[in-house]
């Protein structure tokens, strides 16, 4: 561990530029980084990007390439391209063991099924994947069908959490938004303005989809 600890130190003295290269191969740009305990801090220019020093295998300067536009997403190597974002999500619940439903209705809040969108605070794609949570799940958040798979799987993870919990959809679509670790510490939905529009919302447009499969009865 010290060995580690000093190889990122190191780095973080660096001047240029330089790439997080995670477990799975993928490359995250960043200015600079540093280190406070097991977290990692990426410095970007779209803001600042944590994760678990665990998921970043090594560092590698950029004095050697030329300057380029950080956070380029590398090509999207699709097997079926003509697949719909709408069909992917469809397709990744399904594999999740999840309703269609609900995981669409995270997509459309996170993204609107945009595939090639970026948060400020560096969370990507159509799942709105935070780089590090992606990691964790072994997928390139850059591929759509690997962060449909990947955003559907982190789903069920915390509805699984939350599964004896008579609030499990609302805590779970809560955490997707602010995290586990703000959901357990209020025992529910954060007081914040954006956690709470962001579930009223993914709630209303879930209800709203179960409604559609439900046969009219007189």
């Amino acid at each position: 561990m010290r060995i580690v600890l000093s190889i990122l130190f190191a780095t973080l003295t660096a001047s240029a530029g330089e790439y997080a290269v995670l477990g799975n191969g993928f490359r995250i740009h960043a200015d600079s980084h540093e280190t406070e305990g097991a977290v990692v801090r990426l410095q970007t220019n779209q803001g600042v990007i944590e994760m678990q020093a665990t998921a970043i295998a090594r560092f590698e300067s950029e004095d050697y390439a030329p300057p380029a536009a950080p956070e380029t997403p590398p090509a999207v190597s699709s097997a079926s391209p003509a697949v719909s974002p709408q069909e992917l999500i469809t397709r990744a619940a399904i594999q999740a063991g999840l309703p269609p439903e609900i995981v669409h209705s995270i997509a459309r809040a996170e993204s609107g099924y945009r595939i090639d969108a970026v948060s400020s605070k560096g969370a990507v794609g159509l799942m709105q994947l935070m780089p590090g949570t992606a990691a964790e799940l072994n997928a390139n958040p850059y591929d759509p069908d690997q962060n449909a798979q990947a955003g559907a799987q982190y789903l069920r993870e915390l509805l699984l959490k939350y599964e004896n919990d008579p609030h499990q959809v609302s805590k779970a679509v809560a955490a997707y938004n602010a995290g586990p670790a703000a959901v357990d510490k209020y025992n529910g939905i954060p007081p914040y303005r954006e956690t709470i529009d962001y579930v009223s919302r993914v709630l209303r447009e879930y209800e709203k989809e179960q409604k559609k499969k439900s046969p009219v009865t007189d």
